[in-house]
């Protein structure tokens, strides 16, 4: 029982910022294209020129934030949860950047390209630079497996909570039809996010952290790797077979869910007519949609420990194809079962 309670509040310090990231990140990516493309009529050429900055962007951002905070020696980037605290404001301020234009655009203005290729870019630096220091926070605030597998639990509880920002998004903003009350809700959920990061940042407290100051204290100091033991590593880790098997199956993977979170919207609105689904109903499958995953997680843990991941992910993916044929063959007429479809999707 005492270990249930010392374990409590680390793992709820880890997860808020799961949850304050979950808000932002679920509506962000859910609504951004919609955005752009219905109501700032952006034109086709500088939306795809604007992706295709962003995706050079976040292929840079990942490694070059990761060793800005491993390499250096200011608190608020070697220090993870300092890294959370200062950088969640930041975090929100770029989570607002697309829902407030700069002006009424007029279709096709290359401003609203401006707009869109700013907001990607400095939404996904920031998002890179707050959860590449919370995913170094799990390893480092408890070695014990105990502790991770509370850590664990926390976070997927608040992966669901996060993931629930869409349906509440939809009820209130009539899925974005009512932009002021949308606006509204997009800052009321930039405030609350922030609340929960900062919460990690002042109790996420690392035993690494803790450990180093008993170093600095004794006056030792660790030994780091030299370069070529740094690309020997690398070089072992890139010629394993399982390895690139992995980052393959993981490509297409958020390849797939990127693509269906991005356009599930606009795919509804078009597929979908809106006497069909009512509005109400709408905002329910859209929240589905992300919140299906995460119950699929919570309650999969039996079966994973019995059959294990690889078997899971492997029949997951045959359920993927062949509900894709049977929906194909099935066809776009029967709307339910296409809103099922879009739900069991995501």
């Amino acid at each position: 029982m005492k270990l249930s309670l010392a374990l409590h509040r680390p793992a709820l310090a880890y997860s808020m910022t799961t949850l304050g990231a979950g808000m932002m990140n679920s509506i962000f990516n859910f609504y951004y294209v919609k955005l752009f493309l219905n109501r700032y009529k952006i034109s086709e050429g500088a939306f795809h020129q604007a992706q295709v900055v962003f995706m050079i962007w976040n292929a840079i951002n990942d490694p070059l934030f990761g060793y800005i905070q491993d390499n250096s020696k200011t608190g608020f980037c070697s220090i993870r949860r300092h890294s959370i605290l200062y950088g969640a404001p930041f975090y929100a301020l770029a989570f607002l950047l697309p829902w407030f234009p700069w002006k009424d655009y007029t279709e096709g203005e290359w401003l609203s390209g401006v707009h869109l290729l700013i907001a990607l870019c400095v939404f996904d630096g920031l998002l890179t630079f707050v959860l590449l220091a919370q995913c170094a926070l799990f390893a480092e605030i408890s070695t014990r497996h105990e502790s991770r597998l509370q850590l664990i639990k926390y976070n997927q509880i608040a992966s669901l909570l996060g993931s629930s920002s869409i349906l509440f998004c939809g009820l209130v903003s009539d899925n974005m039809e009512n932009f002021p009350s949308f606006q509204t809700f997009t800052v009321f959920v930039a405030v609350l996010s922030t609340a929960c990061m900062c919460y990690t940042g002042v109790f996420g407290i690392s035993q690494y952290e803790q450990q180093e100051k008993l170093v600095e204290s004794s006056g030792k100091s660790e030994t780091s790797l030299s370069w070529a033991a740094v690309l020997s590593l690398t070089k072992q880790i890139l010629t394993q077979k399982n390895f690139l098997l992995f980052v393959s199956m993981n490509f297409f993977q958020v390849f797939h869910s990127t693509f269906c979170s991005n356009f599930m919207i606009i795919f509804a609105d078009n597929l979908i007519p809106k006497d069909a689904l009512p509005s109400f109903v709408r905002s329910i499958m859209y929240g589905a949609g992300f919140m299906f995953p995460q119950l699929l997680v919570l309650s999969s843990h039996s079966l994973l420990s019995s059959i294990g991941y690889y078997k899971v992910i492997l029949y997951a993916f045959y359920v993927e194809a062949i509900s894709a044929v049977l929906m194909l063959l099935t066809g776009p007429q029967h709307f339910y079962i296409l809103a099922a479809f879009l739900i069991t999707n995501m």
